[in-house]
């Protein structure tokens, strides 16, 4: 694998690690469950899992509805810096959202005729905590809430493919 500038990997750096999820709709709990980030293919993309096991406090047709357990894949172009998430779940829905990160937002996107998503959300803590909420639309332009999303960082394994924090190999002390 050729060696990366940094400049379109860095920003990935921010999801590395596991974290804790919770959705919530007015306020509301709905569910929870975790999450992982992780370089593949020696950092060309991001592996991303979630999964959450329903409890009997999580509403039945939310339960009904889960998506979990969820897949996807983030990469993106080394000549624009755009990135993009490959999405797939349980439920066999398969979607590409545009993805926009930096060390204060977190922001996906999908257009697709007469059902537009949005997830808008906000990096605190020094990237420890992201605060964010899903919204669809039928035409892109007025936007309905869906449900809100917080995540919370369980570890810090995060660091950019190919520098010396990445390298996490034994080392033979031969």
């Amino acid at each position: 694998m050729n060696e990366r500038d940094g400049s379109g990997v860095e920003p990935l750096s921010l999801l590395i690690g596991s974290w804790e999820f919770e959705s919530r709709v007015d306020g509301r709990s709905m569910g929870r469950g975790t999450a992982t980030f992780e370089w593949i293919e020696d950092g060309a993309f991001v592996l991303h899992r979630a999964d959450a096991q329903p409890s009997s406090e999580d509403p039945p047709g939310w339960v009904a509805n889960s998506p979990m357990p969820v897949t996807s894949i983030i990469g993106f172009d080394d000549t624009t810096l755009d990135h993009v998430m490959l999405y797939a779940d349980a439920r066999g829905v398969f979607r590409i959202y545009r993805m926009s990160l930096n060390e204060d937002s977190w922001q996906l996107r999908r257009a697709a005729p007469g059902f537009h998503q949005r997830f808008i959300g906000a990096i605190r803590d020094h990237g420890q905590t992201v605060e964010g909420r899903w919204e669809s639309s039928p035409d892109g332009s007025s936007w309905d809430p869906d449900f809100d999303m917080t995540y919370r960082k369980s570890d810090s394994s995060a660091s950019v493919p190919g520098t010396e924090a990445d390298d996490v190999r034994p080392r033979d002390e031969s």
